[in-house]
């Protein structure tokens, strides 16, 4: 698995990730921003405008204090063009707070019960998996690169006391995850799809638990 991200790589890492999201949605047509997506009830505008509301509710510091479909609700009515616009001057105001943080702020409690480190890998871990929904959506082939190694590496930790599994996943050392046990192999990417209740978690023979939006 990869290693865990420091703070540079992922500060830089997820801020590259928004402006490559924002590139993603501005050319859209009006039929593409309203396609359908596989996140539940959401249309391609939705999982952008939860994209942003996340950076929104971060540079207003209420991270967590509105739900995803409360983001989409509020934040969906610009046209691809506009939001990419908005998307891009957000991640700059935000880029230079993140950059400020130092060791010991990265490793402080924030909020929703996580370390700040560990809640901005997540923002990371979010945005490329609603990029991959977009594309999805869209037809267009899987993301990989960074936001795919950042994903696994948010997820690992994450699921350490939901399941026992042991990861040899393509282009990643082998990590043992919750002390190890049923082993996955192959794509990293399905694994991620899984992982995330985007596909069922019977198909790496592995027990719901490992959906980590799901229930313990």
């Amino acid at each position: 698995m990869t290693r865990r991200l420091d703070r540079d790589t992922t500060v830089s890492g997820l801020m590259a990730e928004f402006r490559a999201f924002a590139d993603l949605v501005e050319g859209l047509t009006e039929d593409e921003w309203n396609t359908p997506t596989r996140c539940d009830g959401w249309l391609v505008r939705d999982v952008a405008a939860h994209v942003l509301g996340n950076i929104v509710d971060v540079i207003a510091g209420e991270a967590g204090h509105r739900s995803p479909d409360d983001q989409a609700h509020a934040l969906r009515e610009d046209s691809p063009a506009d939001y990419a616009t908005t998307l891009r001057a957000a991640v700059d105001a935000l880029e230079p707070r993140f950059a400020r943080l130092t060791d010991e702020l990265w490793a402080a409690p924030g909020p929703l019960d996580r370390t700040i480190g560990n809640g901005v890998t997540m923002l990371w871990y979010d945005a490329y998996v609603h990029t991959d929904d977009v594309r999805d959506a869209l037809g267009r082939p899987a993301a990989s690169g960074p936001g795919l190694g950042a994903a696994l590496s948010w997820l690992r930790d994450e699921l350490e006391d939901r399941v026992a599994v042991t990861l040899r996943l393509d282009g990643y050392p082998e990590a043992e995850v919750g002390g190890g046990g049923t082993v996955v192999t192959g794509d990293p990417h399905r694994f991620v799809l899984v992982a995330t209740g985007r596909l069922d978690a019977s198909t790496l023979g592995l027990p719901p638990q490992v959906n980590v939006h799901g229930a313990h």
